[in-house]
C-alpha cells in the first residue's frame, strides 16, 4: 500500500470530475498516464511510487493520493496545457509545504530574503538538470500568487531591516571597486542572455547570485547591504529570466519572488516593477492573462513617482499585452497609445536608465505592441484586421532587430511573430520565408522559448496549409535543424 501513493480513505469517495476533465482533454490513456508519473517520481527520487492503470482508475473514481502525486499531476497537466493547472484544478488536496521550498508567501525582511536566496540558488548549482527544481517546486496563481505580491507595498517595520546577520566567518569589507565589479559583471551577464539565450550562461548567474548571498550573510555598512540587495535582485530576476527561457518555470517563478523580496531590502521600487513585469510575462506565457494585468497594475502603483518614462513604456506595453489576451480591445489599444507617448517622452527627457531597462529600445516596443494586435487577433477568432495591424508594426521590429547584434534572441522571436502573422493573413508562403529566417537565428541562440514557439508556429502551418511545398520543406528542415532532445541547464 506505500508504495501506491494513495491516503487509502476511500469510504464514501465520488467520482473526482475535475481530474477526469483534465484527463480526458489529455488525449492520454490510463498507461500512458500511468508511465509519466512513475517516471517523475523517480526524477524527484521518490523510488517508492509504482502507480498502474488500476490506480489512475481509482484517482478518477474519487480516491485521494498522498504526496507527492498530486503535485506530480499538477506538473504533467500544466506542462500538457501550457496553463498553470493547480492541485485544486485536479479536485485533489494540496499538502502544506514548507514556503522556503515550494511557496510565494515568504517573509518580507532581509535576513530570511538572504537565507532562502542562498538554499535556493546552493540547490540549483547542486542539482542544475532539466527538472530537478520543476519537481520539488508548484506554480502559484491566482490569489494565492497576487496576494503575497501586494505585500512588496507594505512598509517593512525597521527592526527587520537592522537585525544583522550572523557573523559566521570573518567579515569581508568590500570595497567600492569590488562592488562596481559586482555590478558590472551583473549587466555582462544580462548583455549575454540577449545574445546568446538563457540556456547557455544559466548556472553561471546563478553561481554569481550564490555569491553574492554569502557577502549579504556578513556584516556590512548598511549603504553597501543594499548595494548588494540591489545586486541580488538584478542576478535573481536575470536567473528567473532565464530559467523561464529554457522552460523550468516554477524554477523562474521562485527566483523571480526572491528577486522582488531583495528589491524591497534594495529600497529599489523601479527594479521592483521591472521584475514584476517578468512575472507578467510568465503568467501570459502561462495563460494566466487575469494575472498578469494584476501584477502590471501591482508595478504600476508602486513605480509610478519613481520609474523612468523607459520604464513606464514598458509597463504600459505589458498592459498591452495582458488586455490582448483578455479580449480588451479598447482598453489593449489605449494601453498601446500610452506606451508609444512614453517611451516618445523618454526621448526627449534624456533621463538616465538603469542598465536592466536598456533593452526595452524602439525595437523592443514595437515588438510588443505588434504582439498585442496579433494576440488580439487570435482571440477575435484569427481577426484578419487586427493581423493588419499588427503586420507593420511588428515589420519595423524585425527592421530594427536586423541591425542588433546584441539583442539576437528578441530577433528571433519577431521573426515568429511575423510569420504568425503571415498566417493569420492566409500567406503561407511568406510565413515559411520568416520560419526560415528565424530557424538560422534559432541556431546560435539556446533559447528553448524560441524553438518552441518556432516549432508550435510550423505545427500550426501543417494544420492549415499542409499541401503548400514550402511548409512540407520547413517540416523537414525544422526536425532535422531543432531536434527535441535539448536539456536546460
Amino acid at each position: 500500500m506505500g508504495g501506491s501513493g494513495t491516503d487509502g480513505t476511500n469510504a464514501g469517495k465520488r467520482p473526482n470530475e475535475q481530474l477526469g476533465s483534465w484527463f480526458v482533454r489529455s488525449g492520454w490513456s490510463k498507461g500512458e498516464l500511468a508511465r509519466q508519473v512513475n517516471r517523475r517520481a523517480r526524477q524527484m527520487g521518490a523510488h517508492h511510487i509504482s502507480t498502474d492503470t488500476s490506480r489512475v482508475r481509482r484517482w478518477l473514481d474519487g480516491e485521494q493520493p498522498r504526496e507527492p502525486i498530486p503535485r506530480i499531476l499538477s506538473e504533467l497537466f500544466s506542462e500538457r496545457f501550457g496553463t498553470v493547472v493547480a492541485v485544486e484544478d485536479l479536485g485533489l488536496r494540496a499538502a502544506h509545504q514548507s514556503p522556503s521550498v515550494s511557496g510565494v508567501d515568504l517573509p518580507w525582511a532581509g535576513p530570511q530574503t538572504v537565507s532562502l536566496l542562498s538554499e535556493f540558488s546552493r540547490s540549483d548549482l547542486m542539482l542544475a538538470r532539466r527538472g530537478f527544481l520543476g519537481t520539488s517546486l508548484t506554480l502559484a496563481a491566482g490569489p494565492s500568487l497576487i496576494e503575497p505580491m501586494q505585500r512588496w507595498l507594505v512598509p517593512t517595520p525597521p527592526a527587520d531591516r537592522t537585525d544583522p546577520p550572523p557573523a559566521s566567518r570573518r567579515p569581508h569589507r568590500l570595497s567600492k571597486a569590488e562592488l562596481e565589479m559586482l555590478e558590472s559583471t551583473t549587466a555582462m551577464f544580462r548583455t549575454w542572455d540577449a545574445q546568446s539565450g538563457g540556456g547557455l550562461r544559466r548556472k553561471a548567474v546563478v553561481g554569481q547570485l550564490h555569491e553574492v548571498t554569502d557577502l549579504l550573510q556578513e556584516p556590512q555598512p548598511a549603504a553597501v547591504s543594499r548595494r548588494l540587495f540591489r545586486c541580488a535582485a538584478e542576478l535573481a530576476e536575470l536567473a528567473g529570466w532565464m530559467s523561464y527561457d529554457v522552460g523550468l518555470q516554477p524554477t523562474a517563478q521562485k527566483y523571480f519572488v526572491l528577486a522582488l523580496h531583495a528589491a524591497k531590502e534594495a529600497g529599489d521600487k523601479p527594479l521592483g516593477s521591472y521584475i514584476l513585469s517578468s512575472m507578467s510575462r510568465q503568467m501570459i506565457h502561462l495563460g494566466r492573462p487575469d494575472d498578469a494585468l494584476e501584477l502590471v497594475h501591482l508595478a504600476q502603483y508602486g513605480s509610478r513617482d519613481c520609474a523612468t518614462a523607459r520604464t513606464q513604456a514598458m509597463l504600459y506595453a505589458m498592459e498591452a499585452r495582458a488586455y490582448a489576451n483578455m479580449g480588451q480591445p479598447s482598453k489593449c489599444k489605449r494601453a498601446v497609445r500610452m506606451a508609444e507617448d512614453t517611451f516618445a517622452d523618454a526621448a526627449l527627457d534624456g533621463e538616465p536608465d538603469p542598465d536592466w531597462i536598456r533593452f526595452f529600445n524602439e525595437a523592443e516596443l514595437n515588438g510588443e505592441n505588434s504582439h498585442s494586435f496579433r494576440d488580439l487577433a487570435y482571440f477575435a477568432g484569427r481577426s484578419p484586421t487586427y493581423a493588419s495591424l499588427a503586420e507593420p508594426v511588428m515589420e519595423r521590429a524585425v527592421a530594427l532587430f536586423a541591425e542588433d547584434e546584441e539583442h539576437q534572441r528578441s530577433y528571433a522571436l519577431n521573426l515568429v511573430g511575423m510569420a504568425t502573422v503571415h498566417l493569420l493573413k492566409r500567406e503561407p508562403e511568406q510565413a515559411v520565408a520568416r520560419a526560415k529566417q528565424a530557424l538560422d537565428v534559432a541556431r546560435r541562440v539556446r533559447s528553448e522559448r524560441v524553438n518552441t514557439r518556432l516549432r508550435k508556429t510550423v505545427d500550426t502551418a501543417v494544420r492549415d496549409f499542409g499541401d503548400v511545398p514550402e511548409v512540407v520543406d520547413i517540416t523537414e528542415l525544422l526536425a532535422k535543424a531543432l531536434p527535441e532532445t535539448a536539456e536546460a541547464v
